[in-house]
C-alpha cells in the first residue's frame, strides 16, 4: 500500500508502486489492472520499465447511465471490506504511516478469518 497526499498526481506515482509491486512478487507481477486517473504514454512507459503492462480499465464507449466496468469489483470488493472497520471508515489519522498500517491491520484479519473458515471447513 503506498498512501500520497490528495494534491498528487496518480500518474506520477507509477514509477514507484511498480518498484515496490516488484520487490514484493519477486518481480512476478506482468499485468496491472488501473483505473483513467493512470492514463498517459509517462504511466505506461514508467510501468514497462518495471515489466509491467498498464491495463486501463475503462468504457470502450460512452454511456447513459450505470454500467459496470470490467475489473472494477475487485476495488469496490475491497472499498467494502475496509469499511468493516470504524477507524478506516474516516480519515483521521495524521501520518500515512499509521493509515497504512491499519489497512494492512484490516485485511490481515479478514484475509486470516476466511482462512480460518476454509481449514475448519475442510477438517
Amino acid at each position: 500500500m503506498h498512501v500520497t497526499p490528495a494534491n498528487e498526481q496518480e500518474r506520477a506515482q507509477v514509477k514507484k508502486l511498480c518498484q515496490e509491486i516488484q520487490e514484493v512478487t519477486g518481480e512476478s507481477a506482468l499485468i496491472a489492472f488501473v483505473d483513467q486517473g493512470y492514463t498517459g504514454d509517462q504511466a505506461k512507459e514508467d510501468a514497462k520499465e518495471h515489466g509491467i503492462e498498464l491495463q486501463v480499465v475503462k468504457l470502450p464507449q460512452a454511456k447513459k447511465g450505470f454500467v459496470l466496468l470490467p475489473r472494477r469489483w475487485v476495488v469496490e470488493r475491497s472499498f467494502a471490506w475496509k469499511s468493516r472497520f470504524r477507524r478506516l471508515v474516516r480519515d483521521y489519522e495524521r501520518l500515512p504511516e499509521v493509515l497504512s498500517g491499519l489497512h494492512f491491520l484490516a485485511f490481515a484479519i479478514l484475509m486470516l478469518r476466511r482462512f480460518a473458515e476454509v481449514i475448519f471447513q475442510s477438517a
